[in-house]
């Protein structure tokens, strides 16, 4: 069965960083957009970047632009995310996800919904 699995969460100051990478196995990991999204105590999952199937095209959330970066490595099945300048703000436990795109003329897709895996989730904590 498909499992996105989550690693590099952990404790940080304001300012420092954070590398996030999502191992995917049980799927042609190439025909997949692969997001990242976060959920924060008592608020919505929302969308935090993503990247097309060939890492070809990325997309980001207003609030992280600039600070995070998105690959991936369609060689070994991954997906990061690396996070600088992290702030309080950004505390929150991270989900990666796929949506397969194969068939579909979109390559970038941020509404949770809209995606068909979800990992556990690694909790990411930014202290002031």
């Amino acid at each position: 069965q498909v499992q996105l699995v989550e690693s590099g969460g952990g404790s940080v100051q304001a300012g420092g960083s954070l590398r996030l990478s999502c191992a995917a196995s049980g799927l042609t990991f190439s025909n997949y957009c692969m997001g990242w999204f976060r959920q924060a105590p008592g608020k919505e999952r929302e969308f935090v970047a993503a990247i097309s199937w060939n890492g070809g095209t990325t997309h980001y959330a207003d609030s992280v632009k600039g600070r995070f970066t998105i690959s991936r490595d369609n060689a070994k099945n991954t997906v990061a995310l690396q996070m600088n300048s992290l702030e309080p703000e950004d505390t929150a436990v991270y989900y990666c996800a796929a949506d397969d795109t194969l068939s579909s003329v979109v390559v970038i897709t941020t509404p949770p919904g809209e995606y068909d895996y979800w990992g556990q989730g690694t909790q990411v904590t930014v202290s002031s």
